[in-house]
């Protein structure tokens, strides 16, 4: 028999499937993060199915139903019989837990698969996502400030990669937060996408009571990060990166143009938008330097007469904040941040419950040779608690 489970339980499961059998339009707004869609409908037949709905009636719409799924269900077992083979069980969901999930859940059912069905559906996971993000977090948050080009997001990075849970905003959002953030990115989430990404950081953080993320403002691009998660950024233990200038031209440089998706001319919009700001001199100067390949020039201008004014971090250490950090060396500044953030009291200590919903794998240490992959936060320095 099916099991009808709650939101909670299914993202608890271990190694479980999750499908979402919605159409295809449905799941690239948002799903449930991890989630494959095998849709029962796809975005025509689903438009065609309600426009029947809606002038004739509730019986119609599922004869036709019926005849546009009936052709697809020997591919679409197949499609479930290899997902089986790749975890423990199936949980499925559609929009609210209506026809769709239940249709699919029975059939699996009859051919003798372990199936489970999600109650309320994706609108059960939403009212879990606003839930999670309505109140005060229940974690200490140690926040990462510093100018554009310490290597914010390569130690945010190393420090995952040591078991330490973060909070990476811009990777989520696929957007650095700046007028440059998004050259060489991928199309930003949803806002609900990015709302859904948000939480399951946090969760996965639950367990040590602490997660690390880097200093920004409210908006990435058109995507707002959710008030408790600012002001939980706002109360955390403040850590200051800082380098010296040639360091931090050759980390945006790296980033930017030997990333992937690297497009001189799309720098060269960015820095035509920030003609207030540079003045109509130094713009043109810039967009000769880009042209001509001059790259160190034209990121050093921009670094010393624009990120720095507009961010006004110290270039040293500095005693407003609780820890000060040279990233020259990247492998010893992951080191003395990491150490630093173990030896919190509130480091290892479960909060909320502590339910651990992922698996991240600590290694030994960070190699400390990527790129940057950073660009300022946005939001002003936070004094030491």
């Amino acid at each position: 028999m099916p099991k009808n489970i709650a939101i909670e339980d299914a993202l608890a499961m271990p190694d479980a499937i999750l499908v979402d059998v919605r159409s295809e339009d449905e799941y690239c707004e948002d799903t449930i993060p991890g989630a494959i869609n095998i849709p029962l409908l796809n975005n025509q037949e689903r438009a065609m199915v309600g426009t029947v709905y809606k002038k004739q009636n509730p019986v119609a719409a599922r004869r036709l139903g019926l005849s546009l799924v009936s052709p697809k269900l020997p591919g679409m077992l197949k499609e479930y019989e290899l997902q089986l083979s790749k975890g423990n069980g199936i949980v499925l969901f559609c929009w609210r837990g209506g026809l769709r999930s239940q249709f699919v859940t029975y059939m699996l059912d009859l051919m003798g698969f372990e199936i489970y069905r999600i109650n309320g559906g994706y609108k059960s996971y939403r009212k879990y996502v606003n839930r999670y993000l309505e109140g005060d977090l229940p974690h200490r948050a140690v926040v990462l400030h510093g100018l554009t080009g310490v290597g914010k997001t390569d130690l945010l990075i190393c420090l995952a990669k040591k078991g330490i849970p973060i909070l990476d905003l811009e990777g989520l959002a696929r957007h650095r937060g700046s007028v440059f953030g998004k050259i060489g990115l991928e199309a930003s989430p949803s806002q609900k996408n990015f709302e859904g990404l948000i939480v399951k950081s946090l969760k996965e953080a639950e367990k040590k009571g602490i997660f690390v993320v880097e200093c920004e403002s409210r908006r990435l691009g058109r995507l707002l990060v959710p008030q408790p998660v600012m002001n939980t950024m706002k109360k955390g233990y403040g850590v200051l990166l800082y380098a010296s200038i040639q360091n931090r031209i050759q980390r945006s440089i790296q980033e930017y143009v030997k990333g992937p998706g690297f497009d001189v001319q799309s720098l060269i919009r960015a820095v035509e938008s920030i003609n207030r700001y540079l003045g109509n001199d130094k713009v043109k100067k810039l967009i000769n330097l880009l042209s001509e390949g001059r790259y160190e020039e034209a990121v050093e201008i921009l670094l010393v007469d624009y990120y720095d004014p507009l961010y006004k971090y110290p270039a040293g250490p500095d005693s407003r904040y609780n820890l000060s950090v040279d990233t020259g060396n990247m492998g010893y500044a992951v080191d003395a941040v990491a150490g630093y953030i173990t030896s919190l009291p509130e480091y290892g200590i479960p909060v909320n419950g502590g339910v651990e919903v992922g698996n991240r794998k600590g290694v030994e240490g960070c190699q400390g040779n990527q790129g940057c992959l950073t660009e300022c936060c946005g939001s002003r320095h936070q004094d030491s608690p």
